[in-house]
């Protein structure tokens, strides 16, 4: 079905379409990722099983692949799935001019020193932005996240170094509670669907659609919203779909061993709130590095706000000619900038 309205929206609000029958354009077909099914996934209780797990998982990869790179920031999840490699492996870490990277490449210089990995920068620019988004929004058929268009460069330089297969960390957030500030709070239905909305399709849109049905998917009474059911089912999508579009338009596999796991035990809250977030993971890169402090969760850094800290907005009039600007964050701005990229590359077709 096409709606324009309904789908730019849609990713204003959450950074991807949700209705998997809804399309800006006639023939236009977006595709989302599709979590691993339950009945497939593997229960862990200890760190310790975690191990044991994931070589078993990286073990059977290279009986198919000889040469198996990774995305390595400065973060656990990937330093961990980093140790499961053998030397001379090729990992990739993100660098720009505006040093918000460089912590994650101090810390995954050690990584690699200590593991024997093939160390590559990969430096993220705006002119790779403007360069390498229009192909991964093609290819997916809808504007897309900020990462995207860097993971697609880190995939064509380890396609040309050889790499069949990459790691990634991306789900061990979501599956060991490393999201607390989302999931630690008693939310109310109305508090989360304010907190989880990324950018408010009303503050920035002309003719904005509401997005309440999908908070309503997961409602539990009047006041209460099932929000960790909602990280489980929608997150997940809305994160995942980044890297499945970004290696798939480049032809490299990639595979991220935490999304076949499960804690097989409920999440401890009480050690989420008390600073404790993912701890089997922390558990696990403890075992791996104990010689290093545990670092904190950072997102993938990304040099949106000094790329886009002067721009004036969108022009297009799909777009509000009073948007506060100032008040955005540098990630709010690139999904403006992105979809107006869209919007003119695709809107006259």
């Amino acid at each position: 079905m096409k709606d324009k309205d309904f789908c730019l929206s849609s990713y204003i609000a959450f950074r991807y379409i949700w209705k998997d029958d809804m399309d800006f354009y006639t023939g236009f077909h977006h595709r989302n990722y599709q979590p691993v099914a339950d009945a497939d996934k593997i229960p862990v209780v200890t760190s310790a099983d975690i191990d044991r797990e994931i070589r078993k998982q990286v073990d059977a990869l290279y009986e198919k692949h000889e040469h198996i790179g990774i995305l390595l920031s400065g973060g656990m999840d990937s330093a961990n799935l980093a140790s499961y490699l053998r030397p001379g492996s090729h990992a990739y870490t993100f660098v720009s001019k505006s040093g918000v990277f460089d912590d994650d490449l101090r810390r995954a210089q050690v990584y690699c020193k200590k593991w024997g990995l093939v160390h590559h920068q990969v430096e993220i620019t705006f002119d790779d932005y403007k360069h390498y988004t229009p192909i991964v929004m093609a290819s997916k058929a809808a504007p897309v996240h900020s990462i995207e268009p860097q993971i697609y460069k880190a995939a064509i330089q380890a396609k040309k170094d050889g790499v069949t297969m990459m790691l990634v960390g991306e789900s061990a957030d979501l599956i060991f509670g490393g999201m607390d500030k989302l999931i630690s709070p008693e939310w109310t239905f109305d508090s989360f669907a304010k907190r989880y909305t990324f950018l408010e399709p009303s503050l920035v849109l002309t003719n904005p659609v509401p997005q309440d049905a999908l908070y309503e998917r997961y409602r539990l009474d009047d006041t209460h919203i099932d929000y960790m059911r909602f990280m489980d089912e929608v997150f997940s999508i809305e994160s995942s779909s980044s890297y499945l579009n970004a290696f798939a338009q480049v032809g490299l596999p990639y595979y991220d061993p935490y999304a076949k796991l499960v804690m097989a035990e409920p999440l401890d809250m009480e050690r989420v709130r008390n600073g404790e977030p993912k701890y089997l993971v922390r558990g696990l890169y403890a075992m791996k590095y104990p010689e290093l402090e545990i670092p904190f969760k950072i997102p993938m850094p990304r040099p949106v706000d000094s790329i886009f800290a002067n721009w004036a907005g969108p022009s297009r009039p799909e777009f509000r000619s009073d948007i506060p600007m100032s008040s955005l964050t540098g990630n709010q701005k690139w999904q403006l900038w992105c979809a107006e990229q869209f919007l003119e590359q695709f809107d006259k077709k």
